[in-house]
């Protein structure tokens, strides 16, 4: 199984990046860390690896905030996100107003930031800006990790396999 699946991102490499950078940034329980980190440890391009996850990841976040902009009714038929995530963010917004959008990458909260900055009514430029600026120094720090510690495939593997293992 992590065979096909490692094979299957490398044959598609920037194409099947995009797309589990997509899934990775909406409420579906995917990541994408691995396969960036498989991505430039097998010698892709790195800046192109950053770009097309940060891009992927970014449209991502776009469809939860438009999912927030048609309402709490959308949200609770369309998402797992509940009412109590979504307070909580509305509390984090009043606290640290936009700049909280710098960490909608962070598990368990960061969809929730995405929806409510949708529900905010929050101007799509403001959100565009603090959300792909967040994603792209993650992806960034993501990247260099392979090339920095002498992380061998078997660690990459063990995510990998993780990640293969939730699509299953």
């Amino acid at each position: 199984m992590f065979e096909s699946f490692q094979d299957f991102l490398l044959n598609y490499g920037y194409i099947g990046l995009f797309l589990a950078s997509f899934l990775a940034s909406t409420v579906l329980p995917f990541g994408s860390e691995g396969i960036v980190m498989l991505l430039v440890y097998e010698k892709f391009n790195v800046l192109a690896v950053v770009m097309v996850a940060s891009v992927g990841n970014f449209l991502g976040a776009c469809t939860s905030y438009y999912i927030g902009l048609k309402g709490r009714g959308y949200i609770e038929k369309y998402l797992r996100i509940g009412s109590t995530d979504i307070e909580k963010a509305e509390k984090y917004f009043s606290r640290y107003g936009s700049w909280v959008l710098l960490f909608t990458w962070v598990p368990l909260i960061g969809d929730a930031l995405t929806v409510t900055g949708g529900i905010l009514r929050l101007k799509f430029q403001i959100f565009a800006v603090f959300v792909f600026a967040g994603k792209f120094l993650r992806y960034l720090f993501i990247a260099y990790f392979p090339i920095a510690l002498p992380v061998t495939m078997k660690y990459i593997s063990i995510i990998i396999k993780y990640i293969s293992g939730i699509l299953v």
